[in-house]
């Protein structure tokens, strides 16, 4: 009920009520509480024999925070964003380099909290059919419609993203909200920056000779003659 309804209790009330086992005001507290207490295993019954327990503080390490902060829901959907527009950006122009290289970190270190973490693979994939929408119409001529799909599939995927029911794991509107409008202009910036540089003429290359004006010198003529 705590999870699925929101049900809370107070400690004296937790207690009543057999929820908890007992109170403490600290480890030394809860050590002294479980002395003697007699608990069930699958190898028999065993005492406890916790008064004099030394206690052993284990704090957690880089690595353990690190991942406190990449498994979070939010940070797992930016990494992917990040990773994906990344490539998509270097793709689109290449020789950048940087973009490619921060592109193809934060993908994978955007799978690897997602790994991490309880989602849908449904969600996941609509996601990434959004993106993929999205950078279609930077290149399509479909008038929207790829773009528009690609917003509705990324808003359904990101809202479907976390499969489970647990307080704190789902991906906030505003969020999403915030998200797909980046995509957008994202999208458009890139695409509007390829076509002014396919418009542009062409100035190396046979192409570039095109049109242009040539003067031939006299010691080339009797050279070649």
């Amino acid at each position: 009920r705590a999870v699925r309804e929101a049900v809370s209790l107070s400690a004296s009330d937790a207690l009543a009520q057999h929820v908890v086992d007992l109170n403490a005001r600290d480890v030394p507290d809860l050590l002294r509480q479980l002395n003697g207490r007699t608990v069930t295993t699958s190898t028999g019954n065993v005492t406890l024999a916790t008064a004099q327990a030394p206690v052993v503080m284990l704090e957690a390490d880089w690595r353990s925070h690190f991942l406190a902060v990449i498994t979070d829901p939010n940070v797992a959907l930016m990494l992917l964003m990040l990773g994906m527009y990344g490539l998509f950006f270097e793709f689109a122009n290449p020789g950048f380099v940087l973009p490619g290289v921060v592109g193809a970190i934060s993908l994978l270190i955007g799978l690897f909290a997602m790994q991490m973490l309880p989602i849908s693979y449904v969600g996941l994939s609509l996601i990434f059919l959004g993106i993929a929408f999205l950078i279609g119409e930077a290149f399509l001529p479909t008038f929207g419609s790829l773009g528009f799909g690609g917003i509705v599939a990324f808003v359904i995927g990101a809202l479907m993203l976390m499969d489970t029911d647990v307080p704190g794991y789902g991906i906030p509107l505003p969020m999403i909200a915030a998200v797909a409008v980046f995509s957008v202009l994202f999208v458009l910036g890139v695409s509007r920056l390829a076509l002014r540089a396919r418009r542009r003429p062409v100035v190396t290359g046979s192409e570039g000779l095109i049109g242009s004006v040539g003067v031939v010198l006299d010691d080339g003529l009797l050279a070649g003659a």
